[in-house]
């Protein structure tokens, strides 16, 4: 076996040395065949790439799409809990109003006005020198002058001496809940802001305005303080 086969080279070797023609046309062929492999071989990688992209876009499409879902429901949770409340502060206007017929809704719920205190102001809460937060002291006034709590919602504006407006808020009953406060100044509602961007010279007086809804009459209350700077 091993004789024929070195006669079968010396052919192909005696062949291709007599014909240069053929020997250039194997040579062709030969880099045909490695230029095909590289090519397979790019696009393979190619390939596989495309698809590892797509498997990444898919999953970052998916957290998005788990993220809205879950702050959606965080939302609708808040209003059926909101709705909830309500109907129970009218159902006990309601039951009031049963008992002595006379006597008129607005007269039963005492909020009559709000006020914001005069330690609202300006704070420096790192200390670091530089005032970076707005505290607003809102208080809920009844018919007798007492400091009440109620459920509602609040819209907070600062704005500079000329009257152009530096930054707005909007706290839902939820955050005012969670920001009411018994102190020496009494109970309040003590509302933060960062201003850190917003406010850059405190050298000219500002004013605080705060608008705040009543959840069970829907009536709207609204009060401000011009910030004198110190």
């Amino acid at each position: 076996m091993k004789s024929k086969r070195t006669k079968l080279d010396r052919v192909r070797n005696s062949t291709t040395a007599g014909h240069p023609e053929k020997r250039k046309i194997s040579n062709g062929l030969n880099l045909v065949r490695a230029a095909l492999h590289v090519v397979l071989a790019g696009c393979l990688v190619g390939m596989i790439g495309g698809c590892e992209n797509g498997r990444r876009k898919e999953v970052s499409l998916a957290e998005q799409m788990e993220k809205l879902q879950q702050e959606k429901a965080k939302l609708t949770s808040q209003i059926e809990e909101s709705k909830k409340q309500n109907k129970q502060l009218k159902e006990q206007v309601r039951v009031l109003i049963d008992i002595r017929p006379e006597v008129k809704p607005e007269e039963l719920y005492s909020l009559q006005r709000i006020k914001i205190h005069r330690y609202s102001g300006f704070y420096d809460k790192d200390g670091d020198g530089k005032k970076e937060k707005l505290v607003v002291y809102v208080q809920p006034i009844d018919r007798q002058g007492d400091i009440i709590k109620v459920p509602g919602s609040a819209n907070v504006q600062l704005e500079d001496w000329s009257g152009k407006r530096l930054g707005q808020w909007h706290v839902n009953q939820d955050q005012l809940k969670g920001n009411w406060f018994s102190t020496l100044i009494g109970g309040n509602y003590r509302l933060m802001f960062d201003i850190a961007d917003k406010v850059a010279d405190f050298g000219e007086p500002f004013t605080v305005k705060a608008a705040f809804t009543d959840y069970l009459t829907g009536r709207v209350f609204k009060e401000q303080r011009a910030i004198k700077p110190r």
